[in-house]
């Protein structure tokens, strides 16, 4: 998780804010399918990934649904923590529906690639083309990715330690490699989380951000700078509390 500092406070806190609507619209519907696949196990095969499904039976909806889909409590605990500490900082950059685009693109994309993938003809890939693949993770991917660009030097905790958001992608990214090609899964598609990484990086790098949500970005911030200085010299208040952080 990130962490978050000021040097005019003598101490951090943790996670970025409160949680959009839109957030809490995907939690609460990942949430839903999670209860709902509980009571009804059989709809993880109609609403999981299956590549072998989308290829020979043309369900297609499986690229989207499998995202809402979680294969144990801790798998969507985990999953759902990480899009609220990294979507809701990158929801606020970006403006909601520039943020809903990336998500869902990243997500269907990862799904895309790995369909792709189990066409492969090695071992590793082809393990692939009759599993039933489900989880955020390929849009959770894309999301550390984007906020690793956004914020290089922002320090996240990897298990124990506090990296720097760069080297957290770089490392998570090479594990997640590693693990594909050997066939290290343990229950992961792990081949999906690479294609998050892709998908997010492709989409950043080579769509561009939409200008209109850098322009309401830049604008906020302008104004909020001008609301500083009549704070500043109407109210009383002093400068260094609006640089705070509180979470």
């Amino acid at each position: 998780m990130p962490r978050y500092s000021s040097p005019y406070a003598s101490s951090f806190s943790f996670g970025p804010g409160p949680v959009s609507t839109v957030l809490k619209a995907i939690i609460g519907a990942n949430v839903a399918m999670f209860v709902a696949t509980l009571l009804v196990p059989s709809l993880t095969l109609y609403l999981g990934l299956l590549p072998v499904a989308v290829l020979e039976h043309f369900w297609l909806w499986q690229l989207v649904t499998y995202m809402f889909l979680h294969g144990g409590l801790f798998h969507i605990l985990f999953n759902m923590l990480a899009l609220w500490m990294f979507g809701a900082e990158l929801e606020r950059t970006w403006g909601t529906r520039y943020f809903l685009k990336f998500y869902f693109v990243t997500g269907i994309g990862a799904g895309l690639l790995t369909v792709v993938f189990s066409l492969l003809p090695f071992g590793f890939a082809r393990s692939l083309y009759g599993a039933d693949i489900i989880g955020a993770s390929g849009a959770i991917y894309g999301l550390l990715l984007a906020y690793a660009l956004y914020f290089p030097d922002r320090p996240i905790l990897l298990i124990v330690f506090w990296v720097p958001a760069k080297w957290c992608v770089t490392i998570l990214g090479a594990i997640a490699a590693y693990s594909s090609i050997w066939g290290m899964e343990g229950g992961v598609a792990n081949a999906t989380h690479l294609g998050g990484l892709l998908v997010g990086y492709l989409f950043l790098k080579g769509a561009r951000i939409h200008p209109s949500a850098e322009l309401k970005y830049r604008y906020l911030k302008w104004k909020m700078n001008r609301i500083r200085k009549k704070f500043d010299v109407y109210s009383g208040g002093r400068a260094d509390d609006w640089n705070r952080r509180i979470h």
